[in-house]
């Protein structure tokens, strides 16, 4: 356990981030910590994992556990991105209901709040995207809200993930429902998520932004090697890192490379200029596309991709 805070009120403790598909979870969470830790699309489910991003001020110490969306499964994936969304709940000393404000709440959102309502955590409530919605709307989304929620007495705030408007005050609010204790995490880590983990949500987030409806949920990434290239070589002093894109069928695979391999290129090309953020250094990549008839079905490739019953 790492401590340097010597404040008796310094509070730490872990904050799920619960929610439908898309209402931006992982634009809130990069928001909050000020840096780029989750990917984001305007594709749902982009979550997969349950990425946690750590928040640190003068007075606490916040672990935020990013989740998949929840939403009804079409396949053994989906089932298992929802089950490790639920199972997050039960981890963790708050819970963050991240509702669509500039929508009307829909069956998911009752659903959620139905599910939240059974466990005794606290719960304190966003309403995202609040700056979309016009001011002359503001009484009609209250309402609608007030009457999902009017069984709880959940705290509400508005804010706006992207703008950040509002994002502030939530933060205040979530440190102050933590209990007392220590620092968890070195002041200056931003994520526990290995370095490879990073690298290939990296890559997948290229993937979902430049082929959009096309190849939306049927792809997942493997790290198949990093090696620091040494300095005097050719190419020296730059870290390799050698990635498989994974589809599900042949026309996927020749969407994702393209006409003359300029799709690929294009891709790798955005990860590339990401993953030398993330490691502060240059970065050569070489990305290979494979084709796994109906992966998202199979219990042992999904054991594989890091998708277990326990992921």
């Amino acid at each position: 356990m790492h401590s340097t805070s010597s404040s008796k009120n310094h509070r730490s403790g872990f904050i799920a981030l619960i929610g439908r598909p898309n209402v931006g979870k992982s634009t809130l969470v990069n928001q909050l910590v000020g840096e780029k830790v989750a990917i984001t699309s305007p594709v749902a489910q982009t979550t997969r994992n349950r990425l946690r991003a750590i928040l640190t001020t003068e007075d606490a110490q916040m672990v935020l556990v990013d989740t998949p969306g929840i939403h009804k499964p079409h396949h053994l994936l989906g089932e298992r991105l929802v089950q490790s969304a639920r199972s997050a709940i039960g981890e963790v000393d708050l819970v963050v209901l991240l509702l669509e404000g500039c929508e009307r709440p829909g069956r998911g959102d009752a659903f959620i709040v139905n599910l939240l309502r059974q466990q005794p955590l606290p719960v304190l409530v966003a309403l995202n995207k609040w700056d979309k919605l016009p001011e002359d709307r503001h009484a009609e989304a209250e309402a609608a809200y007030g009457e999902l929620l009017q069984e709880t007495a959940w705290p509400i705030h508005r804010c706006s993930a992207l703008s950040g408007e509002g994002c502030s005050a939530l933060s205040s609010a979530m440190a102050d429902q933590l209990p007392l204790g220590p620092q968890l995490y070195p002041p200056d880590m931003v994520s526990d998520q290995p370095e490879r983990v990073l690298m290939g949500e990296l890559i997948r987030e290229q993937v979902l932004l430049h082929t959009r409806e096309e190849i939306p949920h049927s792809v997942a990434v493997t790290i198949d090697r990093v090696e620091e290239l040494p300095a005097g070589g050719k190419g020296g002093g730059r870290t390799a890192v050698l990635a498989t894109v994974m589809v599900e069928r042949k026309s996927q695979k020749g969407i994702l490379i393209g006409k003359g391999g300029a799709m690929l290129k294009t891709i790798g090309q955005g990860a590339r200029l990401q993953m030398q953020t993330l490691i502060d250094g240059p970065v050569y990549l070489e990305l290979f596309v494979k084709v796994v008839p109906d992966w998202r079905s199979k219990p042992a490739r999904l054991a594989e991709l890091g998708y277990g019953v326990d992921s």
